[in-house]
C-alpha cells in the first residue's frame, strides 16, 4: 500500500474535517462519558418510535373507519 492509497482512504472517512482517527477518539471518549446511559437512552429511543408508529396506525384506522361509516 502506498502513501496515495492511505492519504485518499483516510480522506474518504473525513467528516467535518475530521480524520479517521480523531473520529475514533472522539467516539472513545463518549463512550466513556455517556457509555453507562446509551442503553438506556437506546430503550427509551425505541419504545419512542414504537409508540409513534402505533400513534400513526390508529390515525390511519381512525381515518378509515370515517370513511367507512360517512354517507356515499
Amino acid at each position: 500500500m502506498n502513501v496515495s492509497s492511505l492519504v485518499e482512504s483516510v480522506s474518504t472517512l473525513a467528516f467535518f474535517g475530521l480524520g479517521g482517527l480523531e473520529i475514533v477518539i472522539a467516539g472513545g471518549i463518549v463512550l466513556l462519558l455517556f457509555g453507562n446511559r446509551l442503553p438506556g437512552a437506546a430503550k427509551s429511543l425505541g419504545m419512542s418510535l414504537s409508540a409513534f408508529k402505533k400513534g400513526i396506525k390508529e390515525g390511519e384506522d381512525d381515518l378509515d373507519d370515517r370513511d367507512e361509516k360517512a354517507p356515499s
